[in-house]
C-alpha cells in the first residue's frame, strides 16, 4: 500500500472517523480530502518522532524541524483535528497495528534529536534560577523578534478591542488604560507592574497618568530594553531586573501584574498572592490579569511546555481568586476578556505571516515555525473556550474594612 494510504488507514482508526483532512507523503502519494488543509509528511523521521513520543510532543517535534508541514490554513487542520477530538470517538491504537505500520513503513530506528529550539531546564520547578532559565527561554529569544511581531508598545498580553475597527495598536492602548482606570492612578501615585515585560504598562502609566512607575523582570533582555525606553521618553519610571520574592518595602499605591501568574507555579502561587498584599499599602489596588485553564493540561499541553513557555500553570479562574482571597485581598471586579484574546494572537499571526523572511533571518526557521504553531493553536483554543483570560481587581482593606473605591462600576472604569 503507498505511504499516504498507510498513514489515512492508521489516522482513521485513531480518530473513528474519515480523515478531516488532506495527507501528502514524501513518496508523492496523496491520501483524504484535498481541498483543504493537507499534512505533508516530508520523511520517515517525522513518524520516528511519533514512534518513540506518541502524541503531541512527537508531532510538534516533527512540525518544528520541518519534517512534517501543512499546506493551506493551519488553524484550520487543527480545528478540523479538535472537532472530532470533543466529539469522543479518538481511541489509542492497539499495539500490533501501530508495529505492523511502522513495519511496512520502515520505521524502526533511532529516535531523531529534539529540534534546538525545544527547552531543556534542570533543576527542581520554580526554584529562582530554574524560573529565570525558563523565562529567558521564550523572553529572551530577542528584542527585535518581538519588536518584529508586537505593536509598538510592545505590549505581549491581551489587548482589549472596544470597536470592530480598532487595529492592534489601539487595542493595546485601550487596555493599558482600562488597567489603569481600574487602579484609580492619580499623579504622584507609586505603580508597581510586577512582570512588566518591555514595558508597556509602566511607560504608559508615567507618561499619562503622571504615576511614578517601577517595573521589575527577570529577563536581563527586557530589561536592557526598558531602560532604554525610559531614557529616550524621559518619564518618571524605573526597572529592576528582580524577581517578585526578592521585592522590599512596601506602601505602593497599586501594583499591575499582566499575564505574569501563569509563570508562578500552583505551588508558589500563595507566596506570590501574600507578596502582593504585603507590598500594597491599606486601600491599595491590585489589578491581576491572567491567563486560566481548567484541570487538563494546566501547562498548556507537551508542545507549549518543550518549545514555548516551560513550567507555565494555569489553573480555573476560581482557584486563582481563592488564592488571592487567602492572602487578605478583597475581590472587586472579575472580567473576561476572553474573545479579545482571540483578536489578539491573530493579529500577531496576521503580522508573523507578513514578516516571514525577517522573523527566518532574525531567529531561524525551527523558531519561526514554533511561532506559527504556538499562534495558530492559541487563538483556536481562546475561541473554543479551552483558555481564558479574566482582569481581577482586588483591593488590600484597611483593618477596619475601608477599601476606597468607589460606589459604582462606572466610576470605577471611566477617567
Amino acid at each position: 500500500m503507498i505511504v499516504a494510504g498507510q498513514l489515512a488507514a492508521l489516522g482513521e482508526k485513531v480518530l473513528g472517523a474519515p480523515l478531516p483532512i488532506g495527507i501528502r507523503a514524501w513518496d508523492g502519494s496523496t491520501a483524504g480530502p484535498m481541498n483543504g488543509p493537507v499534512l505533508v509528511v516530508r520523511s520517515r523521521d517525522a513518524l520516528r518522532r511519533l514512534v518513540w513520543a506518541p502524541g503531541e510532543l512527537g508531532l510538534a517535534r516533527a512540525y518544528v524541524s520541518g519534517e512534517l508541514d501543512v499546506e493551506g490554513d493551519l488553524t484550520e487542520g487543527l480545528a478540523r483535528i479538535w472537532a472530532l477530538v470533543r466529539r469522543g470517538t479518538t481511541k489509542r491504537p492497539k499495539i500490533g497495528e501501530v508495529l505492523r505500520a511502522a513495519w511496512n513503513l520502515r520505521l524502526f530506528g533511532p529516535n531523531p534529536e529534539p529540534p534546538a529550539e525545544e527547552a531543556r531546564l534542570n533543576g527542581r520547578r520554580h526554584t529562582k534560577q530554574r524560573d529565570r532559565d525558563a523565562i529567558s527561554h521564550h523572553y529572551d529569544l530577542s528584542n527585535a523578534f518581538y519588536e518584529l511581531v508586537l505593536d509598538p508598545s510592545m505590549a505581549y498580553s491581551c489587548a482589549y478591542f472596544t470597536d470592530e475597527t480598532d487595529d492592534l495598536e489601539t487595542a493595546q492602548r485601550n487596555k493599558l488604560d482600562l488597567v489603569c482606570r481600574k487602579l484609580g492612578l492619580e499623579p504622584g501615585m507609586r505603580l508597581l507592574d510586577v512582570g512588566c515585560g518591555w514595558g508597556s504598562m509602566i511607560i504608559h502609566a508615567a507618561k499619562h497618568y503622571g504615576v511614578h512607575a517601577v517595573g521589575v523582570t527577570i529577563s536581563a533582555q527586557q530589561r536592557e530594553h526598558i531602560a532604554r525606553r525610559i531614557s529616550e521618553e524621559g518619564v518618571t519610571a524605573e526597572v529592576r531586573l528582580q524577581d517578585y520574592r526578592e521585592i522590599t518595602g512596601d506602601g505602593f499605591d497599586a501594583i499591575s501584574t499582566i499575564e505574569m501568574g501563569e509563570h508562578v507555579g500552583e505551588e508558589n502561587y500563595p507566596e506570590y498572592a501574600a507578596t502582593l498584599h504585603r507590598l500594597l499599602k491599606p486601600e491599595g489596588r491590585l489589578l491581576l490579569q491572567q491567563m486560566s485553564r481548567g484541570a487538563n493540561a494546566p501547562g498548556g499541553g507537551a508542545f507549549i511546555e518543550s518549545y514555548v513557555a516551560p513550567d507555565m500553570h494555569m489553573r480555573p479562574v476560581s482557584r486563582t481568586l481563592s488564592h488571592l482571597e487567602g492572602a487578605g485581598l478583597e475581590i472587586r471586579d472579575v472580567q473576561s476578556l476572553r474573545e479579545h484574546y482571540v483578536w489578539t494572537v491573530r493579529a500577531w499571526a496576521e503580522t508573523l505571516e507578513r514578516r516571514w523572511d525577517e522573523v527566518v533571518a532574525l531567529v531561524g526557521e525551527g523558531q519561526a515555525r514554533v511561532w506559527r504553531l504556538y499562534l495558530a493553536g492559541g487563538a483556536l483554543t481562546f475561541e473554543e473556550g479551552r483558555m481564558g483570560v479574566d482582569q481581577i481587581l482586588a483591593v488590600r482593606a484597611t483593618v477596619s474594612g475601608r477599601s476606597g473605591m468607589p460606589r459604582t462600576r462606572r466610576e470605577l472604569v471611566s477617567r
